[in-house]
């Protein structure tokens, strides 16, 4: 049997918070027969706090457990993150060189010195790597923080480790066609590459709606318009408050604005809500996957609601919301995923940033019901066909069984 890590610096473990898209790909490497090593820090990212490594029961889980440590930090974007994701990169090289008997090591990133660490390893070892790019730094951090010459100079260490990872890589998945791509910008090589979208397992996504459904009290006059994810700093929820005000004003204060989740904007906008009195605008705070699930399949329409500069293509949520079966309006900027809202016909796309043309689309889809409707039977389609990760991770591990 091959022997895989899968190295990633943020996994939800049993009873966290959390993404499971890594948790997911070593369940399923090792039911592809592979015998397969998760490897992660002791830092709960969702968390931002330390994880009680002497609680964790390994048992549990069909796949090893590796953990290094990682000081941490409290914030996103933040000097402090980049420190502790250096700490990082330096022990797991310690943990590669003592116990890193491995065909093949696959890693998220960002981070990018951690993903650095895998590849010069790797090449050290011959054997292959396998990036997992799921997001571009530092494009995303100049989301944060953008002042000329300054911001070039601070992110270039994350620039240059980024290109290097390119260079070391023996193949390539990307959660977007852009993410698929952006290694080989630069520098050209002639590795597999495959997109396959974060996604989710519609089995336990449809169980767990099912299961908290009781638990979601909708009236039936009420009309509901959803966001979920982080409130932060690329999602434009500020916008989404300011369309529910504008509805209010037209009359149209049946029509509810549902903000799930929490992110370092949280308070802020809350505040912004009280202040303008805005009543039509509720945040449910940070939701469990299956209430969240059952929150969404409650709800009229979904907004997949980003600033204009965001730097993000086909994010996680996207799943859950085709998942969901609803009609998605979305202002993310990405021409991929712009073109594939327009193309599969699932939803509409708008201007970011302007609260008129955002309560004007939500009209238009609450007066048209079998619009609403129809888009919504797409998305469910896409979801079944694209984003269920029983069938697209195939693509991983045939990757995976092509290279070693």
């Amino acid at each position: 049997m091959k022997k895989i890590a899968v190295i990633t610096m943020g996994v939800r473990l049993d009873g966290e918070k959390g993404y499971t898209r890594f948790r997911y790909l070593c369940d399923f490497l090792t039911e592809a027969g592979y015998r397969v090593d998760l490897i992660t820090t002791t830092f709960q990212h969702w968390e931002k706090a330390q994880r009680d490594i002497e609680k964790i029961r390994k048992s549990d889980y069909r796949f090893g457990l590796k953990f290094i440590y990682e000081p941490g930090y409290k914030r996103n974007v933040d000097i402090k993150r980049i420190r502790s994701h250096r700490i990082a990169a330096k022990n797991l090289t310690a943990l590669l060189e003592r116990e890193g008997d491995y065909d093949l090591l696959y890693a998220e990133i960002p981070p990018n010195d951690v993903a650095l660490a895998c590849g010069e390893f790797a090449k050290k070892k011959g054997i292959p790597f396998v990036a997992d790019v799921n997001d571009l730094w530092p494009e995303a951090m100049r989301m944060v923080l953008d002042i000329p010459v300054v911001s070039s100079i601070l992110f270039y260490p994350l620039q240059r480790d980024a290109e290097k990872v390119y260079s070391l890589v023996s193949g390539v998945i990307g959660t977007s066609d852009e993410y698929r791509d952006r290694p080989f910008e630069n520098q050209k090589r002639d590795v597999p590459k495959a997109t396959v979208y974060v996604g989710n397992e519609l089995s336990v996504f449809d169980s767990g709606a099912e299961k908290t459904s009781g638990d979601i009290v909708k009236p039936e006059e009420e009309f509901w318009v959803t966001y979920a994810g982080t409130i932060g700093t690329s999602y434009d929820i500020r916008t989404m408050l300011l369309a529910a005000e504008e509805l209010a004003k037209r009359g149209k204060e049946n029509i509810k604005i549902k903000i799930l989740g929490g992110g370092p904007l949280k308070d802020e906008l809350e505040a912004l809500a009280r202040d303008k009195k805005i009543n039509n605008a509720e945040f449910a705070g940070y939701a469990p996957y299956d209430k969240m699930a059952a929150y969404l399949k409650k709800s009229d329409i979904l907004v997949n609601s980003f600033v204009r500069k965001a730097p993000q293509s086909i994010v996680t949520k996207i799943g859950d919301y085709l998942a969901a079966g609803k009609a998605m309006i979305n202002t993310c900027m990405s021409p991929e995923f712009r073109n594939k809202v327009e193309n599969d016909g699932f939803g509409v796309n708008i201007e970011p940033e302007d609260a008129g043309i955002l309560a004007d689309a939500i009209e238009d889809l609450y007066r048209d019901e079998e619009k609403r409707l129809e888009m919504g039977r797409k998305a469910r389609q896409i979801a079944e066909e694209q984003f269920d990760r029983p069938k697209s991770y195939r693509k991983i591990e045939e990757l995976i069984r092509k290279l070693i």
